[in-house]
């Protein structure tokens, strides 16, 4: 046990130091600055080219959305979850070696040419995300931590990134396992991340963008603002439009659904009015913790 609290606090230490340089050594690899350069330029395509137009620049929520942004990318690691994480892998690690198991990576793909490593990286990582995001609709429990994304009543580039910490543990750790049997590289995760989050601020931002039929491949904020519409259509029980960067899984199977122009659409939930409108009410919600609200 000694060894693994070393690791606990070790890893307090090595994300502090991390976070620290990230802030005082602007570099080209650098997600701290990509991700406030991007949700700048987003937020600039909002107030020059809105969507809805009568969606107030500063939209409902705005302030709290933007401390999410922070929060669940550096935050919540600085934390615990870098360390706690740490902890879980040389746990995982430690009991692979008691069966033999020395290395995880089942497919190399480190030969490979580059531009297919970071497809092959982004395709697999985006569908185990779309199976993950259906997870949190379908089961009870989960769908408590996932109406903290859906509370949002007016989209925003902003809203791409408030969710409920927990999800940061569930995805992390559903992905974990498959991602580790392929050899990435740390550049390729770096690139595919930052792809997503180019794609995840533009499909929650005020913005049209029509892309032809490209729409079938990649998502866009005229297909996703009906994921977040407070009711969907009967027979969807569990949801619409699931995709996180590509559109691709939801066509192919069968949750795809643009009714029409979604533009003016309400957003939310049954009962969204009741949701805990704080960082903290939300951060309780799904533990048990706060009043639950029914799902659609």
């Amino acid at each position: 046990m000694e060894k693994y609290w070393e690791i606990f606090l070790s890893g307090y230490d090595a994300y502090a130091q991390y976070l620290w340089f990230e802030i005082t050594n602007p570099h080209w690899k650098n997600y701290f600055y990509w991700l406030i350069v991007m949700s700048l330029i987003f937020f600039a395509l909002e107030i020059f080219a809105p969507w809805r137009k009568d969606q107030k620049k500063f939209r409902q929520d705005f302030w709290l959305d933007l401390f999410y942004v922070f929060f669940n990318y550096f935050l919540f690691s600085l934390f615990i979850f870098h360390a706690a994480s740490d902890v879980v892998v040389n746990l995982f690690n430690d009991f692979l070696l008691s069966i033999g198991i020395t290395n995880l990576v089942a497919i190399h793909v480190n030969t490979w040419p580059t531009w297919l490593q970071l497809v092959v990286m982004f395709v697999l990582r985006d569908f185990i995300h779309w199976n993950v995001h259906r997870l949190l609709h379908r089961v009870p429990a989960l769908w408590e931590f996932h109406k903290v994304h859906h509370s949002v009543e007016e989209l925003g580039f902003a809203a791409h990134l408030r969710f409920h910490w927990m999800e940061n543990v569930v995805y992390n750790g559903l992905q974990y396992l498959p991602l580790a049997m392929v050899g990435f590289g740390i550049e390729e995760f770096f690139i595919v991340y930052l792809i997503t989050l180019v794609i995840g601020h533009a499909n929650h931002s005020n913005i049209k963008l029509p892309l032809g039929p490209l729409k079938y491949v990649i998502n866009s904020p005229q297909m996703h603002i009906w994921h977040h519409a407070k009711t969907w259509p009967e027979k969807y029980r569990y949801g619409i439009n699931f995709g996180i960067s590509l559109s691709l899984w939801d066509y192919l199977f069968k949750t795809a659904v643009i009714p029409h122009d979604g533009r003016d659409i309400e957003l939310g939930f049954p009962d969204v009015e009741n949701f805990p409108k704080t960082f903290v009410g939300q951060s309780l919600h799904g533990l048990g913790l706060s009043e639950k609200a029914p799902r659609p």
